[in-house]
């Protein structure tokens, strides 16, 4: 099934291309990653577990594609891989594959095909893949990229999308798993300061830790969530709120993140975050801080230090994060 799945997305890039102008965008990205965790009494590579595919020392590219004709873009196509070192296991290198879609734009409605974001949360709207502190599609609630397709749009006072996919995360597995998901947004950040979301996603679906699956079969996930995000002067705040069941087990999850940018063109920013998990009865309070230095145009500096309230740990983690454009 994955080769015919692989084949047919070779053959829609052929049917895309044919015809058209291409313009396209490539960019190297690398990143060194370094922590102390106190629990375990020990450095590690990682920035929040090893199994979890963000954040590790790696080197990956990211790749844009635009399919035009005289009136205009017509399709994207967008692919973004890491090949990520593990300090610890027997698997040394893992590769990692986060985008992998293309993108056609229909008048009234973009569809997507392929590897991409589910619309569910605010990790649908808020790329978090180079970020090390953690939001809750980090601690399952939901996945930051899963296979399938979709549909969306953005209008003149917010956006929508829905999502059908395999839920089964990073790789593709077909275990008559499957995540529906929606997401309706009112509000456009970079016009009104302000945007809020109303998600809902319900499948029978596999619960995974990066490309570790935690458990061999499908299981029940209903979730519905709400969203905010605003922008005021120097200040971010990131809320999300999200209840139902998760994997099988009654959950609710509160996450919130203040912002402030200390210098221009956002620079330097601190960022502190609480994030409250409650599952089957037991209580989980996640705390978090961190800096975020822009060195040059393409190098970035992040620190964390976080506190697990559960597994008494504290971590502190440096990342070196570089992301450059290539022109060939």
């Amino acid at each position: 099934m994955f080769r015919r799945f692989s084949l047919l997305f070779y053959l829609t890039l052929l049917a895309a291309g044919a015809g058209s102008a291409q313009t396209s965008l490539f960019y190297l990205e690398a990143q060194g990653v370094v922590g102390y965790s106190s629990s375990l009494e020990k450095w590690v590579a990682y920035s929040l577990h090893q199994d979890d595919v963000m954040q590790k020392p790696g080197l990956g590219f990211d790749y844009v594609q635009r399919f035009s004709r005289e009136t205009g873009d017509f399709a994207v196509l967008a692919v973004q891989a890491r090949l990520a070192w593990n300090a610890e296991g027997g698997k040394k290198l893992e590769p990692q594959l986060y985008n992998a879609y293309l993108k056609f734009k229909f008048p009234g409605v973009d569809f997507w095909v392929g590897h991409n974001r589910p619309a569910f949360g605010l990790s649908s709207a808020f790329d978090v893949h180079s970020q090390i502190l953690p939001t809750l599609v980090m601690y399952g609630y939901g996945y930051d990229r899963d296979w399938g397709l979709g549909l969306g749009r953005d209008f003149s006072r917010g956006s929508w999308g829905l999502s059908l996919t395999t839920g089964s995360g990073m790789v593709l597995r077909l275990k008559d798993s499957y995540l529906l998901s929606g997401r309706l947004s009112l509000g456009v950040l970079g016009r009104d300061n302000w945007t809020a979301g109303l998600s809902a996603a319900a499948g029978e679906a596999l619960e995974t830790m990066g490309y570790t699956l935690m458990s061999p079969d499908p299981m029940p996930f209903r979730m519905a969530g709400v969203d905010i995000t605003l922008t005021r002067n120097n200040l971010e705040n990131r809320v999300e709120a999200v209840v139902g069941r998760k994997f099988g087990k009654d959950t609710w999850a509160v996450f919130w993140r203040l912002g402030i940018n200390l210098l221009g063109e956002e620079r330097l920013k601190w960022e502190v975050q609480p994030l409250f998990m409650r599952e089957e009865g037991q209580g989980s309070l996640h705390l978090g801080t961190g800096l975020s230095f822009l060195a040059t145009g393409d190098l970035t500096v992040r620190v964390m230090v976080a506190y697990d309230r559960k597994a008494r740990d504290s971590r502190a983690v440096l990342q070196i994060y570089y992301y450059k454009r290539i022109i060939f």
